[in-house]
């Protein structure tokens, strides 16, 4: 452990707040514990993709069991995302009272519960279990920037790199496994549950965490203490709101391809099983994206050229859906892959490096997460919706290069060398 990360302040990543003494010297033994801290923060972002892109692939399924129309079956992607902008509203509280290590817990508890629920047989379960995954989501989302920016501030941009490469290959490997778990366990319902093993995996790596982090500050005591400097008020300052609709545009697109791009394979001839594989290798691809990218923009003192870079990657992609969406559908996923990783990365990055301390990037996490997500509810609904009205996927793909022309202009107002 460097001398630089023993002696970096320890700042309460989730308010501007300071530790009382008692927190303050829990946060000194998780830090004698980097190991352990890494294998927690590399488990529970394995679980923040992987509960919702297992989905897509049995997305015709779960329509035909509970007879739902295209709309209605885009609820079940849609749902998740509106909780994760709800739910990142109360992360902040939430942690400030219990600690973030007991929170982060705690989600990947109700992660575990609401994969359960959403294979029940009535098709409410359905929906209460996507709005529960959702809900775990947004604490995980919400969290974690602010968790590495406290404790490893001389290491974020790569520990970002890393958990955003984490978080996609549970992904990937949730959507390349859907078909093949459907068939081996009798059904969709099935392959959904089978999620939940992971969660609980994780859970149990966190909760040596929470007792260390509660070991000697009592029952029932706040985590932290009002700071002198309560910060800066985000919703005034423009750059905030550049990173947050960022954020929320490239989710947007993220979550429409998520939801509907096996389909768009499926409607154009492709089978079943080699679209899952497409989307699953699209994801995968994704990985490179969300570790160079990441790892690129922390040696930039400005990331406009990258921001820019990895939109025209996403727009080449979802141009080639017009043009050849089979015969192309490789080198389109390649495509989509490298960009949607590369935006994920650098929307994550810039809520670290865009902010001077832990508790300022927990709190643009906390703004940029609530508004992304729901911003980027309305995709998949959506398109959807669209789709079924016009009878195709031309206006719908249009629309996502609309959104992507937005990005572009986006990513060169976040990506200035600036600092909140």
């Amino acid at each position: 452990m460097s001398e630089t990360r023993s002696e970096a302040p320890l700042i309460d990543a989730e308010e501007a707040l300071a530790p009382t003494a008692p927190v303050a010297a829990a946060r000194r033994r998780l830090r004698a514990h980097p190991a352990l801290v890494m294998l927690g923060i590399v488990l529970a972002s394995l679980n923040m993709r992987a509960a919702l892109a297992g989905v897509s692939p049995l997305l015709g399924e779960i329509g035909d069991h509970f007879h739902l129309a295209a709309a209605a079956s885009s609820l079940v992607t849609t749902i998740p995302l509106v909780f994760m902008g709800l739910g990142s509203i109360v992360a902040p509280k939430l942690a400030r009272r219990w600690g973030t290590e007991a929170v982060l817990c705690g989600a990947l508890a109700l992660l575990c519960g609401g994969i359960v629920l959403r294979v029940a047989p009535p098709v409410v379960a359905l929906f209460v279990g996507c709005a529960l995954v959702g809900t775990a989501i947004a604490l995980l989302n919400v969290l974690m920037p602010g968790l590495i920016k406290r404790d490893f501030p001389d290491r974020a941009a790569s520990m970002t790199a890393l958990y955003s490469t984490a978080m996609i290959l549970g992904a990937t490997v949730s959507a390349a496994s859907a078909v093949p778990l459907e068939n081996a366990l009798g059904g969709w319902q099935g392959s959904l549950a089978s999620w939940a093993l992971l969660a609980a995996l994780a859970a149990a790596v966190w909760i040596p965490q929470v007792v260390i982090s509660r070991r000697g500050t009592g029952h029932g005591e706040s985590a932290a203490k009002p700071a002198a400097d309560g910060g800066t008020d985000l919703v005034r300052t423009p750059l905030a709101w550049q990173i947050t609709l960022f954020m929320g545009s490239q989710s947007l697109v993220a979550y429409v391809c998520i939801a509907w791009l096996p389909t768009i394979f499926t409607d154009h001839g492709m089978s079943k099983a080699e679209a899952g594989l497409v989307f699953a290798f699209s994801t995968l691809v994704q990985m490179a994206g969300s570790f160079v990218v990441p790892m690129l923009a922390g040696r930039m003192r400005s990331q406009r050229l990258l921001a820019v870079g990895v939109v025209l990657f996403m727009a080449a992609g979802i141009t080639g859906l017009l043009v050849a969406p089979v015969a192309g559908a490789w080198l389109w996923a390649v495509l989509l892959g490298i960009g949607q990783g590369g935006a994920l990365g650098l929307a994550l990055t810039m809520m670290v490096l865009r902010t001077r301390d832990a508790h300022t990037a927990a709190r643009l996490s906390g703004m940029a997460q609530t508004w992304g997500y729901l911003l980027a509810a309305v995709g998949p609904f959506a398109l959807g919706a669209v789709h079924q009205a016009t009878g195709g996927w031309t206006v719908p793909i249009v629309l996502l290069l609309v959104v992507c022309a937005g990005l572009v202009m986006l990513g060169l107002g976040a990506g200035r060398d600036r600092k909140i």
